[in-house]
């Protein structure tokens, strides 16, 4: 699933550190997630979308695969 984690921060100067700290997760949490690599659960997902203001579909580009 693609995201626009990065863009959103740093259009906001944010830190990986703050970002992490503000939704009680690990810096390599958000790191993972900004590179693709990690999926977040439902409820980090809402967490994020509340951060910053956006819907979960606003951050979180859901791509079905075309098998």
């Amino acid at each position: 699933m693609k995201n626009r984690l990065e863009e959103l921060r740093k259009a906001r100067n944010i830190s990986q550190e703050e970002l992490a700290a503000a939704l009680e997760v690990s810096r390599q949490t958000i790191g993972s997630l900004e590179r693709g690599r990690y999926n977040p659960s439902i409820l980090l997902a809402f967490k994020i979308a509340r951060y910053f203001d956006l819907t979960i579909e606003d951050i979180f580009i859901y791509e079905e695969d075309a098998t």
